[in-house]
């Protein structure tokens, strides 16, 4: 428990089921308003599961050795994707299918969560998502091949087919980066977010696909109920040293939640989210969010996911993005008029 920072997350048994509290006497850097300072690069890799694998269903943390395994095999990992080609042992098929990014470019984390939970779902008890309303269905597309499917099309990076560009999921149209939420969740490389803060506005940016979430923080009246946007529409306030943060007004073409980039379920359209942002040490923002949707989920469900202090925030330029889209549609054009000669 106390083998990274002065940071100490205890399991408390709370009415509604297991949630994660800070318990803390780190007194955080304030702004000139006296309110905590928040702003930073925040890095949120981790090798925590957002869900308790189900071989570990009664157990909610980690052992140290299990912990010290996964962080070797992580380790072996990212030593082998920057290791020189013929010992990677990942040669691409001349003139077939290249699949998706090797190890190379993918950024998993290389450590667990401080307090060695086995999911960052701490609510239910069970780490996992709670059942989903009788005829809710997950959506699992694959990242590699057209499946059955109905627009519109939620997943983030994925897809039902190339009849139009309808039918890819959100990042791959650049609407929303694959991790960027709200809420957030881990998932492949670019996880990190930027935080400003002003004395009545609370910023967070997503690099990736240049994603801005501008927080007012008095209390004004969230949109009406008719507008609705790909983020959410987001309130702020602070509790204590807590930044809250409740977002509604989300669209029905995104998802109510996105377990990976290629799972959806439920409308945002009856998602209601509160986020809570502490700063609990030197180099760490607790980052808390809870998913309330009785129209998806049997009950609510809350992640807790500590983030660590970044470096500097570079330009996501997803150059394969300015052409990817078109080359894919216009291939499967062409794939369709050699299959029908003469049409």
């Amino acid at each position: 428990m106390n083998r990274r920072n002065e940071v100490v997350l205890f399991l408390l048994v709370t009415v509604g089921g297991i949630s994660v509290s800070a318990q803390t006497t780190f007194e955080p850097p304030r702004l000139a308003d006296g309110r905590p300072d928040l702003q930073g690069v925040w890095d949120f890799r981790t090798l925590t599961p957002l869900q308790r694998p189900e071989d570990k269903a009664d157990q909610a943390l980690l052992t140290a050795e299990e912990t010290a395994e996964l962080e070797a095999q992580s380790a072996a990992r990212a030593n082998a994707a920057f290791a020189p080609s013929e010992v990677r042992n990942e040669p691409l098929p001349v003139g077939g299918n290249v699949g998706a990014y090797n190890s190379y470019w993918v950024d998993q984390g290389a450590s667990v969560v401080d307090d060695l939970r086995t999911s960052l779902i701490v609510d239910p008890p069970t780490g996992r998502l709670p059942d989903l309303q009788a005829g809710i269905k997950m959506a699992e597309l694959s990242l590699g091949e057209d499946l059955p499917g109905t627009r519109p099309v939620r997943v983030r990076a994925a897809g039902i087919g190339a009849d139009s560009w309808e039918d890819r999921g959100l990042a791959e149209r650049c609407l929303l980066g694959f991790n960027s939420g709200p809420p957030i969740v881990p998932a492949g490389y670019n996880q990190n977010i930027q935080i400003f803060q002003t004395a009545d506005h609370v910023v967070i940016l997503h690099e990736m696909v240049h994603d801005a979430r501008i927080v007012p923080l008095e209390h004004r009246e969230h949109l009406p109920e008719n507008v609705r946007q790909w983020m959410g529409d987001s309130r702020g306030y602070w509790d204590g040293d807590t930044l809250v943060v409740e977002t509604q007004n989300f669209s029905d073409k995104t998802a109510s939640f996105n377990p990976s980039v290629a799972t959806a379920v439920g409308s945002g359209r009856t998602l209601n989210l509160v986020e809570r942002f502490s700063r609990v040490g030197d180099d760490t923002l607790l980052y808390e969010y809870t998913v309330d949707d009785a129209t998806t989920f049997t009950r609510p469900f809350t992640a807790v996911l500590p983030m660590k202090l970044g470096e500097a925030m570079f330009e996501y330029a997803c150059h394969e993005g300015n052409y990817g889209l078109h080359n894919m549609l216009s291939g499967a054009r062409t794939e369709e008029l050699a299959a029908s000669p003469g049409q």
